[in-house]
């Protein structure tokens, strides 16, 4: 049976729900996913809030990776109305059970005085760059020029700080920020990745910008060459987004946490010993913070450092990089970063554990009145941590 084109939209339109402008709006503004399936050139000069960007021709191939949940409902346009109707009934056939398209397209959307958003547009040599992230539709464009207007704090450039900082520079995190006040020794190369032989007896600070710049540059490097305390902590995180804890005694741990909170910048935290690590995400108020893990330090002879017990080089190289993807996930608010989640990685036996912890009400730093005189109470855990030594960083 042949259909004419206007035959064909008088079946899709009976078949496919539109809404005007307004209820499109509103269905944004409760949360309703609303997605974009025009053609980049469009997507470029302008488009809604918040919406995703799947393109009309690879609509079918790539809606499932970017609204995994078909029973979650949808709002489609496209410039006019006809492509998106289209795209709706497509999805309807994949077995999308709430979709809807916005009759009048972007076009009345603007004709309504409504408002949208013109997105960064790439240079032609970042375009190129970062092609890979531009395909995902978690990234894109608009997560791509996030992640450029960034800053993110390492505090040292060893063995966790090293992949971290190669990969967000990699990934295109506008601003590094290093905080180190020691210089590269010979036995750092075993681990530190970011230093060479030919810089050893640099200050790390200087080894890491110098690297970072190689790979990317993009990127801006912001050398803070003096060590973390009580004075200083808060002008040194003042004005980043997050935070790579990879220090190396417990007391910087807890000045760190502490400015943290009180400035409400999430934390990635990560500690390694000889074939072990552990990884969690410290978001202020919304999961515990390091006091809640460890009201008060243990034993020496727990968490001996490094240079006494040893570290296998590639530990804290595969805990660093699983620091710097929790940042990126942070970063673009995407997926499900480890929020009261402590993750246990045993590298002799390549098997992954998972703590489940919670806020300790007393907790000095972010519990209920935040009492220091509560510093001893234990946290709360659904799986307790008190077999888990607190392990060191390198």
């Amino acid at each position: 049976m042949t259909r004419t084109f206007s035959e064909l939209m008088r079946e899709v339109r009976a078949a496919v729900r539109e809404v005007p402008p307004e209820e499109a709006e509103r269905l944004g503004l409760e949360g309703v996913t609303v997605v974009d399936v025009r053609e980049q050139h469009e997507w470029d000069e302008g488009h809604l809030p918040r919406a995703l960007h799947v393109p009309r021709g690879f609509l079918e191939s790539r809606i499932e990776n970017a609204v995994p949940d078909r029973d979650k409902p949808l709002v489609l346009y496209c410039a006019g109305g006809v492509r998106s109707a289209l795209a709706a009934q497509q999805l309807a056939f994949m077995g999308y059970e709430d979709v809807v398209s916005m009759a009048g397209g972007f076009q009345q959307w603007k004709a309504e005085g409504r408002r949208w958003e013109r997105p960064v547009v790439l240079g032609s040599e970042q375009k190129q760059r970062y092609s890979r992230h531009l395909l995902m539709p978690e990234v894109g464009a608009d997560g791509q020029a996030r992640l450029l207007d960034s800053k993110v704090l390492f505090i040292g450039a060893g063995g966790l700080g090293s992949p971290g900082l190669l990969y967000l520079a990699a990934a295109g995190v506008g601003t590094l920020g290093i905080v180190d006040f020691d210089t590269v020794d010979l036995s750092n190369l075993q681990r530190q990745i970011v230093h060479t032989n030919d810089r050893v007896g640099r200050k790390k600070t200087e080894s890491a910008a110098e690297a970072i710049r190689a790979l990317n540059p993009d990127i801006t490097v912001a050398p803070h060459e003096e060590m973390l305390t009580e004075e200083n902590v808060e002008r040194l995180i003042d004005g980043y987004d997050a935070i790579i804890d990879g220090t190396d005694t417990f007391e910087t741990r807890y000045t760190l946490n502490d400015a943290a909170v009180r400035a409400r910048i999430p934390v990635i935290h990560a500690s390694v010993f000889r074939f072990e690590g552990q990884l969690t995400v410290f978001k202020p108020f919304e999961g515990p913070c390091y006091r809640c893990l460890y009201p008060t330090p243990p034993p020496a002879e727990l968490a001996p450092g490094c240079s006494v017990a040893g570290v296998l080089g590639v530990v804290p190289g595969t805990l660093g990089i699983l620091q710097a993807t929790e940042t990126l996930k942070v970063l673009l608010e995407i997926g499900d970063p480890l929020v009261g989640r402590l993750l246990i990685y045993d590298a002799l036996d390549a098997t992954f554990q998972e703590l489940k912890l919670r806020r300790d009400p007393a907790c000095p730093a972010c519990g209920e009145g935040s009492q220091r005189a509560a510093a001893d109470r234990p946290a709360r855990t659904e799986a307790s941590v008190d077999s888990t030594p607190a392990l060191a960083s390198v």
